[in-house]
């Protein structure tokens, strides 16, 4: 019953960092830009996000196994649209849609059945230790994966093969059992309209942070041919962003009042009553965060600075792949001799210590190899604790709220490596772009019409521009010009790089904050209660 469901979040986990190896790649192929693959990377984390929750409700309305099977489905055609794609719309709507909606389908029964068929909390802790697992390993692995893929075929063939994984779990489905709902339930259309509106236009909000700026507007934002703000007026990342946690409040009141009139909610608010399900959700949500923003950081560092190609770039991150493995080798000896808080507490401390050294090794003149250590520590902190969130959420509730907590669960984390990637690449894009501007108005070297060149230059995606390119792209100038704008632009990167990772960093803090805050034993009556529930068939 394991495997087709381990593989599955192996296969959903994968997608979401197998292509940060291939940005130069996909960025070539199909004529658009590093933004244009970060927002399709974005949103494809986004989609799981936004529609996990309904998701994990749909299992109760059409079973279990039937939405898994059903999301694999979805999930394969989205996967054959994207292979084919043949610009950056269609993989949007392969990937970043269909994908996300498949996923949004199978992931939360995975979670589910594991948690309702295996009664001991023992033995669940065990089955919660493959799935995460395969999370966690699909995760590191995707890099280096996706690089072999993209080096010796295509990034297209990564794709291609997806859909054939997929054929195969079909198959092997059969033998995960089946549900039948007991109680008929419906879908809180309002309430999936409204949470997932929220979480879009909070994500999107973030996403325009690259182009525009944080707190006031860079450049005219337009709709059509319509120029809704224009440059100098409050950015557009503060007013989607406020539309999104507006829609958020509004789903809150929506489902209270819901509740109140005796009907079904999208999510039922006494979720939120349990201190162990919320603080394990923060913990979850800052280590998803952290994971992919990282990769995603190190990816265009590795890829630009460095120039390295998809599978120089999948082996340069290998140590933290490494990390991942050795830590899910030893996730039963862990439990042995820890509590599931101190392993949290101590995947975030090895965490920050990780990238606390990366950040004061990372410079475009260090060896590759010289941010190996610190790789490493991230991926076996990470990996190390990835079960122990799993089963600290999902033990603290009872049967009956498995299927919300799950949606729940999904989604928190799928959040976290939507905003991982979307934080971390508008810190970085949004910082270049100040960076060359406050360098290029310091320099004494170039005249003003030269300083002009450079900020009609920014309009494009600054982020893709590596020292060479600059040096190719001023072919003929003279020389103390060249070395006067490749030196703007290695500068003005790499500190955008830092501030990245810094950012990485501080959603690191705030999950450590989470674990201190988690009781000394999570989850102690609930877990009974989950234990003595007889499994569903």
């Amino acid at each position: 019953m394991l495997i087709p469901l381990a593989a599955a979040q192996f296969l959903a986990s994968y997608d979401s960092s197998s292509m940060n190896v291939a940005i130069s790649s996909i960025v070539e192929d199909l004529d658009t830009t590093v933004t244009g693959v970060q927002t399709a990377i974005s949103l494809f984390t986004l989609t799981m996000a936004a529609l996990m929750i309904p998701g994990s409700k749909l299992t109760d309305i059409w079973g279990r196994r039937r939405c898994f099977r059903l999301g694999l489905a979805v999930y394969a055609t989205g996967a054959f649209i994207t292979a084919l794609s043949p610009g950056l719309g269609a993989m949007i709507f392969g990937w970043s849609l269909l994908e996300g909606i498949g996923s949004a389908l199978m992931i939360p029964p995975i979670y589910i059945i594991v948690t309702v068929s295996i009664p001991k909390m023992s033995d669940r802790a065990k089955a919660f230790g493959v799935v995460s697992a395969a999370a966690g390993l699909g995760a590191a692995s995707g890099p280096l994966i996706g690089g072999i893929i993209t080096s010796a075929i295509t990034w297209r063939a990564s794709f291609a093969m997806e859909v054939i994984a997929i054929l195969v779990i079909l198959y092997l489905s059969r033998h995960i059992p089946d549900h039948v709902p007991e109680e008929k339930h419906t879908l809180d259309i309002g309430g999936t309209i409204l949470s997932a509106g929220g979480l879009v236009f909070i994500v999107l909000g973030i996403l325009q942070a690259g182009s525009y700026g944080w707190l006031k507007a860079r450049k005219d934002f337009t709709v059509g041919d319509t120029v809704v703000l224009s440059k100098g007026d409050i950015s557009p990342v503060l007013v989607l962003i406020g539309i999104g946690l507006g829609l958020l409040l509004l789903f809150w009141i929506y489902t209270k009042a819901r509740e109140r009139r005796g009907k079904e909610p999208l999510i039922s608010t006494r979720l939120f009553s349990n201190k162990v399900s919320d603080l394990g959700l923060i913990t979850q949500n800052s280590q998803w965060f952290i994971m992919i923003g990282t990769f995603f950081i190190i990816s265009v560092f590795l890829q630009v600075s460095k120039g390295l190609n998809a599978i120089e770039t999948g082996i340069a991150l290998f140590p933290a792949t490494i990390g991942i493995l050795l830590a899910s080798a030893r996730a039963k000896k862990m439990f042995g001799r820890f509590s599931q808080r101190a392993i949290i507490r101590g995947g975030f401390v090895g965490i920050l210590a990780g990238l606390l050294y990366i950040i004061l090794v990372i410079n475009p003149d260090s060896s590759v190899w010289l941010m190996a250590p610190g790789l490493f520590v991230v991926g076996f902190s990470a990996g190390s604790m990835l079960t122990a969130s799993v089963n600290v959420v999902q033990s603290s509730v009872s049967d009956r709220d498995q299927g919300e907590l799950s949606g729940v669960s999904r989604a928190v984390s799928n959040l976290g490596s939507s905003m991982g990637t979307a934080i971390a690449g508008a810190v970085l894009i949004s910082t270049l772009t100040s960076g060359i501007t406050s360098l290029t108005n310091e320099s004494t070297v170039l005249t003003d019409p030269e300083k002009t060149q450079i900020y009609e230059a920014m309009q494009g995606d600054v982020a893709t521009l590596s020292d060479q390119q600059v040096e190719d792209m001023l072919e003929g100038q003279p020389q103390e010009v060249v070395d006067e704008v490749t030196r703007i632009n290695a500068d003005a990167r790499n500190r955008a790089l830092g501030l990245a990772l810094l950012s990485v960093a501080i959603i690191g803090l705030i999950g450590l904050g989470a674990a201190l805050l988690l009781p000394p034993t999570p989850a102690s009556a609930p877990a009974a209660a989950a234990t003595a529930a007889k499994p569903e068939t």
